[in-house]
């Protein structure tokens, strides 16, 4: 059973020992990310992350991949919007090193000049690649277009302008910033001792201090249409509408919503578009959830010459979802959801992220029996709120990108959305 200890500083520590196991996951996550940037700051975080692997501590860049591949483990990071949280992998018997090694790097990074200029460089070279590769890029269009002017539209990645004013002594303020102690939470599971969990927890964190900055300012959905021609083979399709935020009592209405939409090859979109018109070989409903705001989109991609009619299917298929839901379909659903979300919780490294999210988003955990029971409450005419909830501001965020033959189809489906 996971437990939640509280240092005097105010990091949090989730101890989830889970019986039989030889491994362990530990993740320490902070609860800030590229939505806290300013404009002139974009990309800072993601740029941070990639700094304190330069070297942190007495260890250089070589000497932390060193030292935890030596035991069996694997290092790795991640910058989002709202988290940005630090991973090891180890056989049983490493998570002394992993808190170690992770703790020089939050807390005590090198942020070397030279290194920062060639890691600008680096990091040029990711934005450019994530430009080169439509799948990605047409999803950075349909965030700009949805959360236009604000921290949610701007790339996580920045900009080499953004990325390239930071300073070393910039960069330091940053980690001081997102990396407050108010803001960590260090969370393992596995072959995990709960006691030197704390232990480690409170000789290496618990000396940290700062205090986050203020809340985020709330996000709105603005909406538009972005389209850009490309000579490629395929269109690639996002279409958003606005979701709601992960704290709403409307969120498994709306996960399940995309679920029936698009979730899995008997959702309306697989079985419509894919099986039966034969318009898309990849088609998929999701939901992207923030604190405090979200997305209902669809993901796809087709050929040019059929882009435009695939907007109209979309657009037809979720129109029939918010006007009714079956109960048969609504119950094929929840097996979807609650199984792809029981499934994760067998990663040991996805177990230890939801932890530290949910303490983050929810301020506790959530036990797998209160979510699949929150899941299970969903009624159909729950189904139909959430629905008004997508389409009563009758706005929406498409971006297409491909021949210019495909670009209508952004405009397409707003028509048939909203006429």
């Amino acid at each position: 059973m996971s437990r939640v200890h509280t240092l005097a500083n105010g990091v949090r520590v989730v101890a989830d020992p889970v019986p039989g196991f030889q491994t362990l996951a530990l993740t320490v996550t902070a609860g800030r990310g590229a939505r806290a940037e300013s404009e002139g700051e974009a990309g800072w975080s993601h740029l941070l992350e990639h700094m304190v692997f330069k070297g942190a501590g007495e260890r250089t860049a070589r000497d932390i991949v060193e030292a935890i591949e030596a035991q069996g483990g694997s290092i790795n990071a991640a910058t989002g919007y709202e988290r940005t949280s630090f991973q090891v992998r180890s056989l049983a018997g490493g998570l002394r090193l992993g808190m170690e090694v992770i703790a020089d790097m939050l807390l005590r990074p090198t942020l070397d000049a030279a290194d920062l200029a060639q890691e600008v460089g680096v990091i040029a070279q990711e934005i450019a690649d994530a430009a080169d590769t439509p799948d990605d890029f047409v999803f950075e269009m349909a965030q700009a277009a949805a959360y236009e002017a604000q921290p949610l539209g701007r790339p996580v990645l920045g900009t080499q302008s953004s990325i390239g004013s930071a300073t070393p002594a910039l960069l330091e303020a940053w980690r001081a910033q997102i990396y407050a102690p108010d803001a960590l939470v260090v969370s393992a599971a596995g072959a995990v001792d709960e006691a030197e969990l704390v232990e480690l927890a409170e000789r290496l964190f618990g000396g940290a201090v700062g205090v986050s900055p203020p809340g985020l300012a709330p996000a709105t959905f603005i909406g538009g249409r972005a389209a850009e021609t490309r000579r490629l083979e395929q269109a690639h399709l996002v279409l958003y509408l606005p979701g709601v935020g992960a704290v709403d009592p409307d969120y498994f209405a709306a996960r399940l919503f995309a679920e029936a939409l698009g979730g899995g090859m008997s959702s309306r979109l697989f079985q419509e578009a894919r099986e039966r018109l034969g318009l898309a070989y990849a088609i998929d409903a999701f939901v992207e959830a923030y604190q405090d705001a979200g997305l209902v989109g669809v993901y796809a991609g087709c050929a040019a010459k059929d882009a435009a009619r695939l907007a109209d299917v979309v657009a037809a298929e979720t129109l029939g979802l918010a006007a009714a839901i079956g109960e048969a379909e609504l119950a094929r659903a929840k097996a979807q959801l609650k199984a792809s979300l029981f499934m994760g919780r067998e990663s040991l490294a996805a177990r230890a992220e939801q932890a530290a999210a949910q303490l983050l988003v929810f301020e506790r955990l959530l036990t797998p029996e209160e979510i699949a029971a929150a899941i299970d409450a969903v009624r159909t005419d729950d189904i139909a709120r959430v629905a008004r909830r997508l389409l009563e501001p009758a706005k929406s965020a498409p971006a297409v990108l491909g021949p210019a033959r495909a670009l209508p189809a952004a405009d397409r489906f707003h028509r048939a959305m909203f006429g």
